[in-house]
């Protein structure tokens, strides 16, 4: 693989870091920048609506504790940071403090969420395209964070950009992947866990996020909070649990989340659905994003 840390780079002088600027406020500024211009944030239905609301960004050191910890505990296929980073900079001297981990949360618009609260077995038209578009924009956006950093001699990576990105099995929690955006989102201060596994931040669960790791040094994002639960109203007061009833395939319970039973339904059985109903290959469900309390907010804290 080519050492793009070696490389020359390009320094276009709309790209340059402001003197006057700290490294996430300029970051964060472009990030937020691009989703708002960018005409790839948009769902290509009649409408030309757009796929997000603006975004929220994060940020976390390489050498955090919890990168290890969770390399530990999920086990393989799972990398840190810094094996992610040499992987892909083979000749690089980085140390994981050298690295910060940029993470963003783009959050549906209200309408794509209330659209998918009024379904009960399969996704609706305008989530799946949120879905599909999504993540197409999300590619791109990290793309464009990327050359962002290499422009301005930060070499970076998007992970899941990789050719060595893949989704594998955890002895401890079954489907597993190289690098978890939701996982990054958590270290990075931007979140935490509710009953389905989805990831509760201040504008909700109804998201998707996306992260570039960089060797660049930013002040990483303080967590408010200790448990990896902590935004989720049923491990906080029990009041909640809304999700249970909003799976259509009985896929989360009091014990959590089977990751088996949501695959087969989101993925086997909806993959058919939406190549029939649009006639792309993929797949979609969020019926447990969708409807409950914490699809647009943190319910646990609220402003």
């Amino acid at each position: 693989m080519e050492n793009a840390e070696n490389k020359p780079v390009n320094d276009p002088e709309k790209n340059q870091e402001p003197a006057n600027n700290t490294p996430a406020a300029w970051l964060t500024e472009h990030i937020t920048e691009f989703c708002r211009n960018s005409p790839d944030n948009n769902l290509k239905n009649t409408g030309n609506d757009r796929i997000f609301d603006g975004p929220l960004v994060g940020f976390s050191n390489g050498a955090d504790p919890m990168y290890e910890f969770l390399h530990r505990d999920i086990g393989s296929p799972t990398m840190t940071p810094l094996e992610i980073f040499r992987k892909s900079f083979p000749d690089s001297d980085a140390r994981a403090e050298d690295l910060t981990v940029i993470s963003w949360v783009l959050p549906h618009i209200p309408v794509t969420i209330a659209d998918n609260a009024r379904r009960r077995f399969l996704p609706s038209d305008r989530w799946i395209l949120a879905k599909h578009q999504g993540y197409a924009f999300g590619k791109i956006l990290s793309l464009f964070v990327v050359d962002l950093l290499r422009d301005t001699g930060h070499p970076a990576v998007a992970p899941q950009n990789t050719p060595f990105w893949k989704i594998g099995r955890s002895k401890k929690y079954g489907f597993a992947s190289v690098w978890s955006e939701r996982h990054a989102a958590y270290v990075s201060g931007l979140g935490t866990f509710g009953l389905c596994d989805g990831l509760i931040t201040p504008k909700g669960k109804a998201m998707l996020c996306g992260s570039v790791i960089a060797r660049i040094a930013v002040p990483p994002t303080p967590r408010e909070y200790t448990d990896h639960h902590a935004w989720c109203l049923y491990y906080a007061n029990g009041s909640c649990g809304k999700c249970i009833g909003r799976c259509p395939a009985k896929a989360i319970s009091k014990k959590g989340h089977n990751k088996m039973l949501c695959f087969l339904h989101s993925v086997v059985l909806s993959k058919i659905y939406v190549l029939l109903r649009f006639g792309i290959n993929d797949y979609g469900c969020g019926l447990c994003q969708a409807g409950v309390p914490c699809d647009r907010r943190n319910p646990v804290k609220l402003k």
